[in-house]
């Protein structure tokens, strides 16, 4: 039998003004398959300079892009979720290849990604203002919103897909031109991937540039997005750590920043919860995407009278699942995207058993495979309790009020997404009001999101809205006005 062979590595340039370029030196680095080991791509390994170059080039693209008509830009939006919606089969194959992910991630990735461009489509009919009552005589005054000029876009590696193009997509919508640089960890699936779609879409040299760069190499480009004058503002999605180093960066220069950072996704199940699909949604919400997204659920809050009931088919239904190669479709899960993600969910999880946390399922690892894990009796001083770990790991804890279990729900620095599971609706409702969150869903997951809804968080979660929302934080509102007849003043 003929051993298999393994696929040559892809070899990808960056996108600078609308032309497809190497690094400049032509330095390269290794794109990681996370499964296999095995090199994925060969990827440009910009310098400052090449930063530069993709500011300079967004700058000069930026005044004809903003003066385009609404319908030609709609044009290329639609045009875009075409592109993407065609090539959907490829890019599933291909995000399992360099990010991990399963094929119900990824599919779900490019729907909702299909979806973002096609509403964004009518943003640029959006933005246009109204007309502010003036109580000088013979005055009329409009607030007018215009676009900003650059943007600065950095997306994450774990819904790259997703993430990358709602980096890019509010800005580009609001006659904004962008630069994009993408994870180190994902940069076609989260970067590269936007700018083929978008330049085969017909979108003008410029608007959109792409520029990648080697682990632990950010730190020139980043100087020269955050320190050029021509860089008005920035739209990131990752960590809250790093969203409050590139906050303060952004507010030294004045500039404005959006910002979607970590969460720690409490679940609260009530007494009178459906059992079965309390257990059904806190699966999906706690393991999908090995606990590699921002809304995955971290702790899981259950009223005591179903708590035994509720754990028991919980971890039956938690030591099912396995993890193998994101690229079979029989794989539910994944691995996780590096080895040091493997040490960090391990760690999490060994301090927590130190302060005498029990391990009901899960806790193991092979590769970067890692068991769907679940914890009880874990201690509040433990760094899990409260600290989001980026893996498929949930504490499950009983609570005997409701007040407990809002206390515990928000007793984390976090604000992104909650969720209570009750027969009652309107209780749900009521306690939903008093979990701090950006997002609350009753009788649904903590997972979850449509382009349209306003996605974001309060607290260490970050700020701003997305969905059309995203259209005040990337445009400006400019009064005008126009005095019909000759003022009188005072001097």
């Amino acid at each position: 039998m003929t051993a298999a062979v393994a696929a040559q590595p892809r070899k990808f340039r960056q996108l600078i003004a609308g032309e497809w370029v190497e690094a400049e030196g032509g330095r390269t680095f290794d794109d990681m398959n996370p499964f296999s080991g095995d090199v994925f791509a060969e990827v440009p390994a910009s310098s400052g300079a090449d930063a530069q170059r993709a500011i300079d080039a967004a700058d000069q693209a930026f005044p004809a892009w903003a003066a385009m008509g609404a319908r030609a830009r709609q044009a290329l939006f639609l045009k875009a979720a075409d592109i993407l919606e065609r090539r959907a089969d490829e890019i599933v194959r291909l995000m399992a290849q360099e990010t991990g992910s399963a094929a119900a991630f990824s599919r779900f990735q490019v729907q909702w990604a299909v979806g973002l461009l096609r509403q964004a489509a009518g943003y640029p009919y959006l933005p246009g203002g109204e007309i502010v009552q003036s109580d000088t005589p013979g005055v009329f005054a409009m607030a007018v919103r215009k676009p900003l000029g650059v943007i600065g876009g950095i997306s994450p590696w774990n819904g790259s897909l997703a993430l990358g193009f709602r980096t890019v997509v509010a800005p580009l919508a609001c006659g904004n031109t962008v630069v994009l640089k993408p994870s180190e960890d994902a940069p076609f699936c989260a970067g590269l991937l936007m700018g083929e779609v978008m330049t085969e879409a017909g979108f003008p040299p410029g608007v959109l540039n792409v520029i990648t760069h080697a682990p632990g190499e950010v730190g020139p480009i980043a100087d020269r997005l955050f320190e050029s004058r021509q860089v008005r503002a920035y739209n990131f999605t990752g960590s809250s750590a790093t969203g409050a180093r590139l906050a303060a960066r952004a507010g030294q220069h004045l500039k404005r920043i959006a910002l979607e950072l970590g969460g720690y996704n409490p679940m609260i199940v009530l007494k009178d919860a459906d059992l079965d699909h309390s257990v059904d949604t806190a699966i999906f919400a706690a393991f999908f995407h090995q606990g590699q997204i921002c809304m995955n659920t971290r702790k899981i809050l259950v009223e005591r009278p179903l708590f035994d009931a509720f754990l028991e088919r919980f971890v039956a239904r938690a030591r099912a699942l396995e993890a193998g190669d994101p690229s079979n479709p029989a794989s539910k899960l994944g691995p996780l995207i590096n080895d040091r993600a493997v040490a960090s969910v391990a760690k999490g999880i060994e301090q927590a058993v130190a302060g005498g946390a029990r391990v009901l399922a899960g806790g193991q690892y092979t590769g970067r495979c890692f068991e769907p894990t679940v914890l009880v009796d874990v201690p509040p001083h433990a760094p899990i309790y409260r600290e989001e770990v980026f893996g498929p790991v949930v504490i499950v804890e009983p609570f005997d009020s409701e007040q407990e279990a809002i206390d515990k729900a928000n007793g984390t620095d976090f604000g992104l997404s909650a969720s209570v599971m009750t027969a009652d609706v309107w209780k749900g409702i009521t306690i939903g009001g008093q979990i701090q969150s950006g997002m609350v869903n009753v009788n649904g997951p903590t997972m979850g999101g449509e382009p349209q809804i306003p996605f974001g968080g309060v607290k260490d979660s970050g700020w701003a809205r997305f969905g059309r929302w995203a259209i005040d934080m990337f445009s400006d509102l400019n009064l005008v006005t126009v005095s019909q007849n000759k003022r009188q003043y005072p001097l």
